[in-house]
């Protein structure tokens, strides 16, 4: 699991001192990373926030490279007429090109503390060879009951942000997806050691970062 210098550019050491939340949607990591950063004045990076707006120019470029057209594609053809485990699939797929440009971001980054970076992109398989321990990362992922009830309660979780033709097939599709996605995170922390911590909402998110700060503590405490 331990990369070398010569496999990982990491001009600052950013990489190499990072704390890394994957895992599922829904499952809070964004809240608790932010958390996390206002206890021990640690930097959080927001991997979607970059994937969805910095990386955009870069999503561009990589699709003439590879000869694809730069629009995006209709949004029926992906949200509806797609099947739910075909997004998956195509999802995971593209992860390893945008981790690289999330590892380029990390790279810019220079802290006194560790960087705490979380995100869905950020998969253990990835993550594995960077990092020298496996307890420098965890994977949250939601319950079933908890992913429903973060579709119930969360505007922003329940509702496909592209028009289409059939926004409650969309929806349906986007939540089975994202299940896949999560499931298949952490099938793969658990074969590389990395442990996984599910979410159910009995906990409050203060008592969540709780147990992850527990995990991260032997990096928080010095």
């Amino acid at each position: 699991m331990v990369a070398t210098d010569s496999e990982v550019w990491d001009p600052f050491g950013t990489l190499r001192n990072a704390l890394w939340i994957g895992g599922g949607q829904w499952a809070g990591k964004s809240t608790v990373a932010r958390l996390l950063a206002v206890r021990y004045g640690l930097t959080a990076y927001h991997y979607d926030y970059h994937d969805a707006r910095a990386h955009n120019d870069r999503r561009i470029a990589h699709r003439v490279r590879l000869g694809e057209p730069t629009a995006d594609p209709d949004p029926d053809s992906v949200w509806v007429h797609t099947s739910p485990q075909e997004m998956a699939d195509e999802t995971l797929a593209g992860f390893p090109t945008r981790f690289e440009w999330a590892l380029d971001d990390l790279r810019g980054l220079v802290s006194g503390r560790p960087v705490i970076a979380e995100g869905w992109g950020l998969r253990p398989e990835l993550v594995a060879p960077i990092i020298d321990s496996p307890r420098r990362m965890i994977v949250m992922v939601p319950s079933e009951e908890f992913r429903e009830r973060q579709f119930r309660e969360l505007p922003r979780a329940a509702a496909v942000s592209h028009a289409v033709s059939d926004p409650d097939r969309a929806q349906r599709n986007r939540l089975a997806r994202d299940r896949l996605v999560a499931d298949e995170a952490a099938r793969s922390a658990r074969r590389l050691g990395i442990r996984v911590l599910e979410v159910d909402g009995r906990d409050d998110a203060e008592a969540v970062a709780d147990i992850v700060a527990d995990h991260f503590s032997s990096y928080l405490n010095h």
